[in-house]
């Protein structure tokens, strides 16, 4: 629990100071947000507004994380379990491989003055590189007892009872779920502090389930009928700690009128992250209740692009992704943030205790 506590602690201090240090640095070097033309006017005076933010919330995690170990580690004369874990390590990596495909996308945006970075292409194939890597580790690294970070088995707020998926699907399945969260985040990435706030509820509810888990676990040695296999649950709530805190320090600068922008370089990682904890903590489908708000505007895209060409030319909303479609009903942008918060946390209060009902019932 102190390592919890501290993770959570050194990168919301993390990510408040090293922001404003990367804000001066960034406008230094002209590292500006380029602005779509066919996106809504009011958007036009961010033109020039720091990106790229997302680096600070990466390294604000990794700092926090590993410090929070080598204390607890010390402070336990280094007895077994000090050590960052195997779930653990691979979320950092996933949250970090899709990080790095982000800044590669707004360097390219930056760099070169275009509103287009990395080829749609050449995005996806980098994020089926990092979820086939992550997949593969996440399937075959075995702890002593056998088990593994992720199972052959569809979840819920545990995996079901059924056949396991076959190998290969089972890989398209981590696939479609890390390709779908990165991208649902940076399409929630349009409005001021919109995606770093609903971020900070997400990673905080997975901070609860996994201590949760922890708690009721099947490997200890008084494990109740309705407990938990989960592997590493204590540890993946450092990490999920150290992300709350990281989002919450940068909201302070993100938060409107944003003095920087997390770019794709934050979105894609912070989604990557939550596809992570879904996958380690067997609340696969869960995520859809529990990250609502970014799957709500994932589907406006969706339907509106799949409505334009069906109909031949027609539109469901006025713009998409759907908090656009209210920037263009007159809606204030904060108006809009606040209340997209307020689904956001009504979705993540329906997942933690559709959660911890399943736990009771025992259905």
């Amino acid at each position: 629990m102190k390592a919890i506590l501290i993770a959570g602690a050194l990168s919301l201090l993390g990510t408040l100071i090293g922001t404003r240090f990367a804000i001066s640095v960034l406008v230094k070097k002209g590292y500006g947000q380029l602005i779509r033309d066919d996106g809504p006017t009011s958007h036009h005076t961010k033109r020039g507004t720091p990106t790229m933010g997302g680096l600070v919330v990466i390294a604000s995690v990794l700092v926090a994380y590993f410090t929070a170990k080598l204390v607890t580690g010390i402070s336990t004369d280094f007895k077994p379990g000090w050590e960052p874990s195997a779930s653990a390590l691979l979320l950092l990596f996933l949250f970090t491989g899709l990080g790095a495909i982000g800044f590669l996308d707004d360097f390219i945006k930056v760099f070169k003055q275009r509103n287009l970075g990395l080829r749609s292409k050449a995005k996806f194939i980098g994020q089926v590189v990092v979820g086939l890597i992550f997949a593969w580790l996440a399937i075959g690294w075995e702890d002593d007892t056998g088990e593994t970070p992720i199972t052959h088995f569809i979840s819920f707020t545990r995996d079901f009872n059924g056949p396991e998926l076959p190998t290969a699907l089972l890989v398209v399945w981590v696939l479609v779920m890390i390709a779908g969260t990165s991208n649902g985040v940076n399409l929630t990435d349009g409005l001021d502090g919109l995606a770093t706030g609903a971020s900070v509820m997400v990673f905080g509810a997975f901070v609860i389930i996994n201590i949760w888990q922890s708690n009721q676990n099947c490997s200890a040695i008084n494990a109740g009928a309705k407990c938990y296999e989960v592997r590493d649950p204590l540890d993946l709530a450092v990490v999920a700690s150290a992300l709350t805190g990281a989002c919450f320090g940068f909201l302070w600068w993100n938060a409107s009128p944003a003095k920087i922008f997390m770019g794709d370089t934050g979105s894609l990682s912070l989604g990557g992250a939550m596809a992570g904890f879904a996958l380690m903590t067997r609340t696969e489908l869960l995520l859809v209740v529990i990250g609502g708000l970014f799957v709500a505007i994932t589907a406006s895209v969706i339907l509106q692009v799949g409505f334009f060409k069906l109909s031949g030319g027609r539109r469901i909303f006025r713009m998409a992704p759907l908090q656009h479609h209210f920037e263009l009903l007159g809606w204030a942008e904060i108006t809009i943030v606040v209340r997209f918060w307020i689904i956001s946390g009504l979705c993540v209060a329906a997942g933690l205790g559709i959660f911890y009902a399943e736990w009771v019932t025992g259905t």
